[in-house]
C-alpha cells in the first residue's frame, strides 16, 4: 500500500471520495493512503452516509487533516472493519503522542466529551474508499467540537506520516496472514 503526504492545501468536499481520485490527481494506482490539510465542507447533495442526509447534518470545518483510504478487491463490510483498525490506530498514535485519553465510538473519536472526527467507508463500482478528518481548528463546526491543537498534536505533517505508515503495515501484515495459512 503506498502513502503520500500533499503539501498543499486541498478543500474536501465530498467529491474527492470517488474511485481513482487518488490516481487521477496523485498517480498512485492500487490500494493507498493519501493525507492533506484543508477546508471540509460536505453539503447534503455529496454526502455519503445516508443518516446524516436524513438528519440534515451537513459537514463543516475550517481547516482539517485528511485521510482518503482506497482498497481495491475488498468487500464493504471488510473496509468498515479496516474504518475502525484506522480509527484505533489513530486514537493509539494520539494517546502514545500526547498522554491525552480518546475515546472511540464505533468510527469517532471524541476527546473531553467533544468530537475530533468525521469518517465515512463507502464502495464504488471499483473500489471501497474512507474519508476520515481530524479537525485542526474547531472554531465555526456545527457541533461541540475538539480538536488536534487542544489534545497537543502540533506537527500535522509528521503525525498524518506516522498514522499512514502503520495503516500501511497494519495491511501488509495482514496480508501476510492472509498468506501463511493452510486451508482446513
Amino acid at each position: 500500500m503506498e502513502t503520500l503526504f500533499i503539501d498543499k492545501e486541498i478543500k474536501y468536499t465530498g467529491r474527492e471520495l470517488a474511485p481513482h481520485w487518488i490516481y487521477k490527481n496523485f498517480k498512485i494506482q492500487g490500494d493507498a493512503i493519501i493525507g492533506f490539510i484543508g477546508e471540509v465542507e460536505v453539503n447534503l447533495d455529496e454526502m455519503v452516509d445516508i443518516e446524516d442526509v436524513i438528519n440534515n447534518e451537513p459537514i463543516y470545518s475550517q481547516k482539517m487533516l485528511n485521510f482518503i483510504i482506497e482498497q481495491f478487491d475488498i468487500s464493504l463490510f471488510s473496509m468498515v472493519a479496516l474504518q475502525r483498525l484506522f480509527i484505533s490506530i489513530i486514537k493509539d498514535v494520539i494517546e502514545e503522542e500526547t498522554n491525552k485519553k480518546l475515546i472511540r465510538q464505533g468510527d469517532d473519536l471524541y476527546f473531553d466529551e467533544r468530537k475530533l472526527s468525521v469518517s465515512i467507508a463507502t464502495k464504488s463500482i471499483t473500489s471501497c474508499l474512507i474519508h476520515t478528518g481530524l479537525n485542526i481548528i474547531k472554531e465555526n463546526a456545527p457541533i461541540k467540537a475538539s480538536d488536534l491543537s487542544e489534545i497537543g498534536v502540533n506537527d500535522i505533517k509528521n503525525f498524518a506520516t506516522i498514522i499512514m505508515k502503520r495503516y500501511a503495515q497494519e495491511i501488509k501484515s495482514i496480508k501476510m496472514a492472509i498468506s501463511k495459512v493452510r486451508g482446513v
